[in-house]
């Protein structure tokens, strides 16, 4: 009924009428989703008679409710089908002043008609694969990136912004040579990561660092929905970007780096939206050359280090040794490197282990990129280890017990998600150095052993980079607990009577023979294969590893 009445007026009607019968349909369902199969050829109808009437000299009161119509019906995919054709796509396009290289947004009084027009446009190129092929046909990506051009540093669009930026997320994100048109051809990195400078107001002080405003506002909901949109479409422009990297992209990878440092540094309007605006940052940051990321860091200035001095001489004498220090500013220090942003990833990785969800979503992200890092920089890492891994004292619970950070990754060792729990080891393992005897100290042999069996090191050793040589230093708790700590479990335990002492010989060879039969049955059985270490350290079944060996001492015998 609400259709046939707006389709009557639609047809009949002057811009007055329609703008009011099509303000009411728009207010009655304006949080539909969900259409009647039966008035499916009514909402097609509708929505031709729309476009018929934009392209009519209207008020610009009655084309913003004309378009805020097409929008709710642009939800119902089959409505599409006949109404996306290249005229009505050229309709929109004028509408949204994508067609007009010279306009330069002036009139405030259209401002609606563009944002209700874009809106349109999200909607029909998401829901429309017709839609998709025409917006190559026009180049609308380099048209949207001409309308960002006009507004980058107008403050008071950013509704024309965000959903510009919606779209060209949109598009980038259903093609894949869109993608590489915005990142060469239409010059996407450089215009997107100024897009972010202007949401975040950032002033630099150097030439890859910004100020940083401890106690200045949050974000306005406006400039967090800006710079969420940004973030998503630079990560579509950037998702190949660790494969084709060269020197020459090595500078504007910096500056996004440094403006994602920034962005980790700020807080949105509510905690979610802050959530929110970290998480895309932390994927953005994923597809950063790791040998860029050092901008994260930065040394310290003059009167920084000055503040760091005064701070140390008020530790206690026995904490002075340890780098880490927090400014009076509530600056992260350590050995004089401002830390500030790798705290913040680090706290954003424990809320997400802390969710107890969504893992391989929400969580791999951040733990691959800090693993990144600290492969790759060297006080990353080392500032990681004494957050993470601090020197062992009480070892009397096991690894994974415990509210620390180290217990939290510990037990996402032993995840049911082999993604989840092999990117969680890795990360510990690179804070160790890849050394075997180091990871198994904070971890137990148990929980590592799927790390160590996936790269050949059960039987102990190191990984394959290279790293530091200095050493650990262990507390005075742990090297005299060391001698009665179970290597497998990781934790101190009461030494336990030995069930056997009490045995008379005969009772002892009696419960081997009975252990080694039951093993036969079993391995027979293919309940259980019997498995040992190659010399390589990998598994392999019991014979192949003994073959092996007898292998190696008779090359031995002969060569001698």
């Amino acid at each position: 009924m609400d259709e046939e009445r707006a389709l009557y007026i639609v047809r009949a009607g002057e811009a007055g009428a329609i703008e009011r019968v099509l303000r009411d349909y728009s207010d009655k369902h304006r949080a539909t989703f969900k259409f009647e199969s039966t008035d499916e050829d009514k909402r097609k109808k509708l929505c031709e008679g729309i476009f018929k009437v934009l392209i009519k000299d209207i008020p610009t009161t009655c084309q913003v409710s004309c378009l805020e119509v097409l929008r709710i019906l642009s939800r119902d995919k089959k409505v599409l089908v006949p109404v996306t054709t290249k005229e009505n796509m050229q309709i929109l396009l004028r509408l949204a002043k994508l067609n007009e290289l010279d306009d330069s947004l002036e009139k405030v009084s259209e401002f609606p008609v563009i944002v209700e027009s874009l809106k349109c446009l999200c909607n029909i190129v998401f829901n429309s694969q017709m839609a998709q092929q025409l917006s190559l046909e026009l180049n609308l990506a380099a048209k949207l990136c001409n309308l960002l051009r006009k507004c980058k540093d107008r403050k008071f669009i950013n509704d024309i912004k965000c959903f510009d930026l919606r779209l060209l997320f949109l598009l980038s994100l259903l093609h894949t040579d869109i993608r590489s048109q915005l990142r060469y051809e239409l010059q996407g990195l450089p215009l997107l990561t100024q897009i972010l400078e202007s949401a975040f107001s950032i002033k630099w002080t150097d030439e890859y660092e910004s100020a940083i405003d401890h106690n200045g506002p949050p974000l306005s909901p406006q400039e967090t929905d800006c710079a969420i949109e940004a973030l998503k479409a630079l990560f579509n422009v950037t998702v190949d970007s660790w494969k084709v990297h060269k020197e020459s992209d090595s500078h504007q990878f910096r500056v996004m780096a440094a403006v994602l440092r920034h962005c980790l540094l700020i807080v949105g309007p509510t905690e979610d939206k802050t959530e929110e605006l970290h998480s895309n940052a932390v994927n953005l940051l994923s597809n950063v050359p790791v040998s860029c990321l050092d901008v994260l860091i930065c040394p310290l200035t003059h009167e920084e280090t000055a503040q760091e001095a005064t701070t140390l001489d008020e530790l206690p004498s026995n904490k002075t040794a340890e780098k880490e220090t927090v400014l009076k500013n509530n600056t992260m220090v350590y050995n004089g490197m401002n830390m500030e942003a790798i705290h913040v990833l680090l706290n954003f990785m424990e809320k997400r282990i802390d969710k107890g969800s969504s893992y391989r979503e929400g969580l791999t992200p951040v733990l691959s990129l800090l693993t990144e890092c600290s492969r790759a920089h060297r006080n990353i890492r080392k500032f990681l280890k004494d957050q993470v891994l601090p020197p062992l004292r009480d070892v009397t619970n096991r690894p994974e017990v415990g509210s620390t950070v180290r217990n939290k990754l510990v037990r996402l060792m032993t995840h049911v998600d082999l993604g989840v729990k092999q990117i969680a080891a890795e990360f510990l393992f690179v804070l160790c150095k890849e050394r075997v005897d180091s990871l198994l100290k904070y971890t137990g042999y148990g929980n590592a052993a799927g790390l160590l069996a996936a790269r050949g090191l059960l039987a102990g050793g190191r990984g394959d980079n290279w790293y530091s040589e200095d050493e650990d230093t262990d507390t005075e708790e742990y090297k005299n607990a060391k001698p009665n700590i179970n290597l497998i479990t990781g934790h101190l335990e009461e030494p336990m009577p030995n069930p056997i002492d009490e045995m008379t010989e005969e009772q002892k060879e009696y419960e081997a023979m009975k252990l080694v039969n039951m093993l036969d049955k079993l391995s027979r059985e293919e309940l259980l294969k019997p498995m040992g270490l190659k010399p390589d350290g990998t598994i392999t079944p019991l014979e192949e590893a003994l073959n092996q060996y007898s292998v190696i001492e008779e090359t031995s015998s002969d060569t001698d």
